[in-house]
């Protein structure tokens, strides 16, 4: 891989897989709403429709509200993931060190100087967040910050730093944020057929009734699990080409791959759960914090290459 970044085609990229996210998102919520809509006009009627008015009504409900959501996510969406993080602000005095790689950083990424923030945790990792150019922020653990050499931290922050300038984050909040929406509204579908709300009329009716109520449970059924599977595998896949882009592009910017290169191995040794960091946001991480993948790892379900492998290609860089 070229040491090479294109800044704004990076960017190009990254709005243009933000819209298809939008897009497919709708698709999934306006999906979930017409076969909830459709199951509905079921229990209620002796024929299921093949076009549901009330299933038509459920899916513009669910499509607007997908839509509403998707904004808050490209408004907010950095805001609830430090929330849910717990990241603190610190200034210049509270991590001197930090402050100033951060500053070196900024001014070599040429984006303006973000936010610096730290979760309060022994564990070693760090991301970045930000949804528009210029209002980033870099997060580092209290380990990170104690444990790495200035040379490991610039590498680190040169990752982040490369992903703000890259407007990876943008399209990573919104899985963040999204990915986690999905997941809670199918499970309380779930949940509310486990508890007999759905399909209960339809066995009491006559045959042609219950027989077209329990096709439309299946299909609920399907929808409600394949849609936070489908929403999971979008953020296995935004993460793994981000991650070569933002190492090689560490090394454009502090012309030295063995600071990033000893900080890896450094975070793959350590990487483990903490609090403040959960399945929807695992993926923002220089390494995945929740579950580890080696060269064996199926490409489709990692959300990070192998950190043996960015390795390997850090050291190639040049060569």
């Amino acid at each position: 891989m070229s040491a090479t970044t294109d800044f704004v085609a990076a960017q190009a990229v990254n709005r243009r897989n933000t819209l298809v996210l939008l897009v497919v998102l709708t698709i999934l919520a306006a999906l979930t709403g017409y076969t909830i809509g459709w199951l509905l006009e079921g229990e209620m009627t002796d024929d299921v429709p093949l076009l549901s008015r009330i299933g038509l009504l459920a899916a513009a409900a669910m499509a607007a509200a997908s839509l509403v959501w998707s904004m808050v996510s490209l408004a907010f969406g950095d805001r609830m993931v430090l929330a849910m993080a717990d990241a603190k602000e610190i200034e210049k005095a509270d991590a001197p060190q930090l402050y100033n790689v951060v500053e070196e950083m900024s001014l070599a990424a040429g984006v303006p100087m973000p936010k610096v923030m730290i979760l309060e945790t022994d564990a070693l990792n760090a991301f970045a967040t930000g949804t528009r150019v210029g209002h980033g922020t870099v997060v580092v653990t209290r380990g990170l910050l104690d444990k790495m050499s200035r040379d490991e931290l610039q590498g680190v922050v040169a990752h982040e730093m490369a992903h703000l300038a890259n407007l990876d984050t943008r399209y990573m909040v919104m899985v963040a944020v999204t990915v986690g929406l999905i997941a809670l509204v199918c499970d309380m579908l779930l949940r509310t057929m486990s508890w007999g709300g759905f399909g209960r009329s339809s066995r009491s009716s006559d045959d042609k009734k219950g027989s077209g109520g329990g096709l439309l449970i299946v299909l609920l059924i399907v929808v409600a699990i394949l849609a936070p599977i489908a929403a999971k595998l979008v953020q296995m896949a935004v993460s793994r080409q981000r991650e070569y882009l933002a190492d090689a592009t560490s090394v454009q910017f502090t012309r030295n791959p063995n600071g990033l290169i000893s900080a890896l191995g450094k975070l793959a040794e350590a990487a483990a759960p903490f609090p403040g960091v959960s399945r929807a946001t695992q993926h923002l991480f220089i390494v995945n914090p929740v579950q580890t993948f080696t060269a064996a790892s199926s490409a489709l379900l990692a959300t990070h290459p192998d950190v043996a492998d960015r390795i390997a290609r850090l050291r190639n860089l040049g060569a």
